[in-house]
Parts: structure tokens; C-alpha cells; sequence
């Protein structure tokens, strides 16, 4: 298996859908780097070259931050809008949804799945003898 940006890359997909496994790499960006390195992207992983894994491994280890470095640039952005104590960073910090969505109905996903209806998680009550 191809090893990019310290991620092993699955073997039997096309190398531009192996690449989206890597953080920080989507469709577009794939494309992207692909093109750059001019490799054909519906080849898959397991028959490129050595030569063309490291023409990959060059342009997104160089160019792009992706997997530790991103997700430490994120996690600091996020610490400072919490230490300035904006909106979005006490949004943050309490666990709730941060673009604007609303939290009445549909913010199970950030909240955690609770309920908060009277007779959810109740047992039916035991029929009486």
C-alpha cells in the first residue's frame, strides 16, 4: 500500500478517490494534485509507479497542510475564538451548533442525541394483576 502524508492509501481504489482518505483532501483537491503531477486519476493505487507516489507525496506533503498540521491549525483556531470569548467560540465551548442552526428540533447530531420530551426513555408501566 502507497504511504502519503503517513496514511496508507487503499490499494484497490482509483488514486484520485485513494487520496480523499488522507484528512484534509477532498474530490476537487485530488484532482488538483493529480493533474499537477500529470497522472491519469482513474488508474488505481496499486499500479503507479514509485516514481509517480513520490511525484504525489512531494506536491502534498509540500504545498497542502493536511492531517496533523491541519487538524492542529483548526484546533487552535477554535481555541481562540474561544479565549476571546466570541459567539462562535462559546458556541463551541457548550457543545452547541455554530453556524446559526436551530437547536429546538434538529441539533441532536452536536447535542449528544438527548431527548429532552417528557415521556421518552420511559418504560411502559407494568399491567395491573
Amino acid at each position: 500500500m502507497p504511504r502519503i502524508a503517513g496514511i496508507s492509501i487503499p490499494e484497490n481504489k482509483q488514486i484520485e478517490i485513494s487520496l480523499s482518505y488522507i484528512f484534509g483532501i477532498g474530490g476537487p483537491l485530488a484532482k488538483k494534485i493529480l493533474a499537477k503531477a500529470q497522472i491519469e486519476p482513474h488508474k488505481k493505487a496499486k499500479d503507479l509507479s514509485e516514481e509517480e507516489v513520490n511525484k504525489i507525496r512531494k506536491i502534498v506533503e509540500g504545498e497542502y497542510r493536511v492531517e496533523g498540521d491541519l487538524k492542529r491549525e483548526i484546533a487552535t483556531n477554535i481555541k481562540r475564538l474561544k479565549e476571546i470569548r466570541s459567539w462562535r467560540g462559546m458556541r463551541h465551548a457548550k457543545g452547541l451548533p455554530v453556524r446559526g442552526q436551530k437547536t429546538k428540533k434538529n441539533s441532536r447530531t452536536v447535542r449528544g442525541n438527548i431527548r429532552k420530551t417528557v415521556g421518552s426513555g420511559r418504560k411502559e408501566a407494568p399491567a395491573p394483576k
